[in-house]
């Protein structure tokens, strides 16, 4: 049909169809500057061809410049275009829409639907994917098949350097770093470098002071949830961690580890030094000390330094009087566990320790090492530093030596005012002393 409009979609082009071809064609007797009339054509110039500058009406183009090019800053219709400068630059204050459909809640645009309807989970909270052992639900997909594989025990991504496996591809990069010595996680206020974001975020709280996570039973705080978690089986007395081997359970999954090296007999932290191998790092890190000489800890009561701290501590109850540890026979207090536990073999008559020479049993192991010593030929172990003298016992070196230094005798009988440079010389005088009275009596 003639002056037929049709419209094709595909191209985005309009055609004007037969209404085109009808201006197209003049006629022949016609001026070319001239409409068929004999007028002159309002929408071209004097020589016939279109007035760039002109629509076909002959009135100016509202969306082109005098020169006939396209207006920049204007929209074909002429009207200012909104979403540009008069230069015709995009406007920096006019944003544009990033898609085609918007989130009701927050705004956000996204160009697929099926990419908003997935982010409206968050807002509504839905949980479209459930896990068919335990029927846990999860927003995405993804993170249902990670925890199925806690059910399944998969660990389908693993390391090519050591052969450990892992449930999830993050964690086995992040693991990588163990290998290549990678430290991307930089602390702002001194510098020190992490492997891991969350070592460097509990690292910052030294700095900051910061202790957010606060026990419920006793108020103390810790920097960690995972230690305050393992600290909070303190007062409940849980250890969800069962060794498979021997059955011993502990607090922490670290401690259970660390206790199957016993079993294993790994020792997998070594000495640069001398090539001693350990267990466990703290052993180690003890070890080297007597490379070093190192003792970095000192009693402020005293000046005594030693290598450990729990080894200032415990020698902190000499000055503090402390016996924590309490008999369960005859209530006898001690300052050291290990000298209770040796006491109260007194009472059981247990001899845990015996002699490979000889078969003796001693309740002590400080005992059967002494005792040993009259097997190796009178071995001396204690040497006077003054006179070259040995001796296979410590306390009597310790009293030999005050003849070299005339050490005050600092004993002093109660009875008798008598005095010894030995507290067991005292106590020997004592008994000898009640003894007589009792004779006496």
């Amino acid at each position: 049909m003639e002056g037929e409009i049709t419209v094709t979609l595909k191209d985005e082009e309009v055609e004007m169809g037969d209404l085109i071809n009808t201006r197209e064609r003049p006629d022949s007797h016609s001026d070319s500057g001239k409409s068929p009339s004999g007028e002159p054509d309002p929408g071209k110039s004097p020589s016939g061809e279109p007035d760039p500058g002109k629509s076909p009406s002959g009135e100016p183009d509202p969306g082109k410049s005098p020169s006939g090019e396209p207006d920049p800053g204007k929209s074909p219709s002429g009207e200012p275009d909104p979403g540009k400068s008069p230069s015709g630059e995009p406007d920096p204050e006019t944003p544009k829409a990033t898609g085609g459909h918007h989130c009701s809640r927050c705004g956000k645009s996204f160009t697929k639907l099926g990419s908003m309807k997935k982010h409206e989970r968050t807002h509504t909270g839905k949980k479209t994917f459930q896990c068919s052992q335990c029927g846990k639900g999860f927003l995405w997909l993804y993170h249902l098949n990670r925890h199925e594989r806690t059910h399944t025990g998969e660990k389908p991504f693993q390391c090519s350097q050591c052969g450990k496996s892992f449930n999830e591809l993050g964690y086995l990069l992040i693991h990588k770093r163990i290998h290549s010595g990678e430290k991307p996680y930089h602390c702002s206020k001194c510098g020190m470098t992490f492997t891991w974001l969350g070592s460097l975020k509990t690292h910052e709280r030294i700095h900051t002071g910061e202790n957010p996570f606060q026990c419920s039973h006793c108020g103390k705080n810790f920097t960690q949830l995972g230690n305050l978690n393992r600290h909070k089986r303190t007062h409940t007395g849980e250890k969800p961690y069962q060794c498979s081997q021997c059955g011993k359970s502990f607090r922490g999954l670290v401690s259970l580890k660390q206790h199957k090296r016993i079993h294993t007999g790994e020792k997998p932290y070594h000495c640069s030094q001398c090539g001693k191998s350990f267990r466990w790092l703290g052993t180690l890190k003890m070890h080297e000390r007597t490379h070093t000489g190192e003792k970095p800890y000192q009693c402020t009561v005293c000046g005594k330094r030693f290598t450990q701290l729990k080894s200032m501590k415990l020698h902190g109850r000499i000055h503090t009087g402390e016996k924590p540890y309490h008999c369960s026979h005859c209530g006898m207090a001690f300052t050291w566990l290990v000298n209770m536990k040796t006491h109260e073999r007194i009472h059981t008559g247990e001899k845990p320790y015996q002699c490979s020479q000889c078969g003796k049993n001693f309740r002590g192991l400080v005992n059967l090492k002494q005792h040993e010593r009259t097997h190796t030929g009178g071995d001396k172990t204690y040497h006077c530093s003054l006179c070259g003298k040995t001796f296979n016992r410590l306390r009597h070196l310790n009293k030999h030596e005050r003849i070299h230094t005339q050490e005050e005798k600092t004993y002093h009988c109660s009875q008798c005012e008598k005095t010894f440079s030995q507290s067991e010389d005292l106590k020997s005088h004592e008994r000898i002393e009640k003894l007589c009275s009792d004779l006496c009596f």
